[in-house]
């Protein structure tokens, strides 16, 4: 009997062992998918930073074209006059 009740006792331990290996699986699992999304988040996060500095880039570029603009018609006006002075 004494070791029938060895046997039980070790079988004990090891359900022990086996349950506290699959609750840290679990938890490890649930720490895994926590971090893929923190690193997806991550991602999007870098993804909005890098559309917000194209965006900024974007508009600067807009205000040197529209100052590039404008200094191409005032220049055209200029020589426009210029042209109606010498026909008048």
């Amino acid at each position: 009997m004494k070791e029938f009740q060895a046997l039980v006792e070790e079988q004990m331990k090891t359900m022990d062992h086996l349950l506290y290996l699959q609750s840290e699986v679990e938890r490890c699992h649930e720490l895994q998918n926590e971090l893929s999304r923190l690193r997806s988040r991550t991602a999007v996060s870098d993804i909005h930073s890098e559309i917000q500095k194209m965006n900024d880039e974007l508009d600067e570029i807009v205000a040197v074209f529209e100052q590039q603009t404008n200094e191409v018609v005032k220049l055209f006006r200029k020589q426009n006059m210029k042209n109606a002075k010498i026909i008048v």
